[in-house]
């Protein structure tokens, strides 16, 4: 059975408009199992970028706890924030953000250098996991030369290179076409089976639903619907 991993319990976030409190989330509670794909589905500004964030700690909440594994990184330092994000947190964005100048294998491999690893491990480590997105026969393309699909593949390879616990993703189908979308997801579903890494990800793409193991969607800042597809359950 996959165990409860994350818990966002009762998550506050508001803005302060003129005099009015405007909610970007009230009173949210999800759970995240190990070893799953999570999708928080809505549409623009129903919520769920402002829900990944405090996921991923990058924000914190006004009100509410983050815990992972049990322990609550709501109340720690900036700085145990961060170094726990930089070991254990892996993030894909909606815009890739690759280096223009560097190759795909040269991209990868920059994000194993800023996480610490050794220079005689980085190059392996940079093929293998470009092979895991099957683009190991692009590693010396620049993104220039890639499709949006194949730079969204080289994010993914990045973002998991320094071998995270969880693999955040926002809207990254968003940009792509359905045919494309449908492979990237496809990507984190392999991740999930073969690299046991938890994944959350964030769509307004109805199409990819049922493609998760667990679904939360969000309207206004609230949870309005939660279900565990029974086809994907792990169970």
């Amino acid at each position: 059975m996959s165990q409860s991993f994350i818990n966002a319990d009762n998550i506050v976030k508001k803005y302060r408009i003129a005099r009015d409190d405007i909610y970007a989330l009230n009173d949210v509670t999800v759970e995240v199992r190990e070893g799953e794909l999570t999708i928080l589905r809505g549409r623009s500004g129903s919520g769920k970028t402002t829900l990944l964030n405090q996921l991923c700690l990058l924000d914190r909440p006004d009100t509410g706890e983050v815990l992972y594994e049990g322990a609550n990184m709501i109340d720690v330092s900036d700085k145990t924030r961060d170094d726990f994000r930089r070991k254990n947190i892996g993030i894909v964005f909606q815009s890739v953000a690759l280096i223009p100048h560097m190759t795909a294998l040269e991209n990868v491999d920059f994000a194993l250098k800023i996480a610490g690893f050794k220079y005689s491990e980085r190059k392996a480590r940079a093929i293998e996991c470009l092979s895991m997105v099957g683009l190991s026969k692009r590693a010396s393309h620049m993104p220039a030369e890639m499709s949006g699909g194949e730079q969204q593949r080289v994010a993914i390879a990045r973002a998991m290179a320094h071998k995270p616990k969880v693999l955040y993703a926002d809207e990254p189908t968003a940009e792509l076409d359905s045919t494309t979308g449908l492979q990237v997801v496809k990507v984190f579903l392999d991740l999930v089976e073969e690299e046991k890494i938890t994944v959350v990800m964030t769509t307004h793409d109805p199409e990819l639903m049922e493609m998760g193991h667990m679904i939360y969607t969000l309207t206004d800042g609230v949870i309005t619907d939660e279900h565990r597809n029974r086809g994907n359950d792990r169970v």
